[in-house]
């Protein structure tokens, strides 16, 4: 069973149609389905998912993503606690010479400690951190 990282960028890839990663996305998620998958992601994406949808008034939507994310049996949500924070926390003060957020040094804590080592993102930090972005892309 392939493991895989969830992040925002993909899903608001594939929910969104004028995004423009969104073909890419959905051929991508078209194929993926054929196969057995896991998607892990944390609390901090989740949130970063539906604050994207309703920060642009699209509140059904983000409810309806929600709910797909929390009931969906091929997704772990992984609760940031403290312990996660803290080290997130040390990663993000170290690389003064990256724009990494708060939630990708969350990610990259997670797919460490899970090990991980592809994430469905179209977010750049990933690769940067030496992780392998899916689908794939030529930039």
């Amino acid at each position: 069973m392939n493991r895989l990282f969830l992040d925002t960028s993909y899903v608001i890839a594939l929910e969104t149609d004028d995004d423009q990663s969104h073909n890419l996305a959905t051929t991508h998620w078209q194929k993926l389905i054929e196969s057995p998958f896991q998607l892990i992601t944390t609390s901090y994406v989740f949130t970063e998912i539906v604050n994207f949808f309703n920060s642009r008034y699209r509140h059904a939507k983000a409810v309806e993503v929600g709910q797909r994310l929390l009931t969906s049996q091929k997704v772990e949500l992984i609760q940031v606690d403290i312990i996660l924070f803290e080290q997130a926390w040390q990663l993000f003060q170290k690389y003064n010479d990256k724009s990494y957020s708060m939630t990708d040094c969350v990610s990259f804590v997670v797919m460490q400690q899970t090990s991980l080592n592809y994430a469905l993102t179209f977010d750049k930090h990933f690769s940067q951190a030496g992780f392998t972005q899916l689908p794939k892309t030529i930039r």
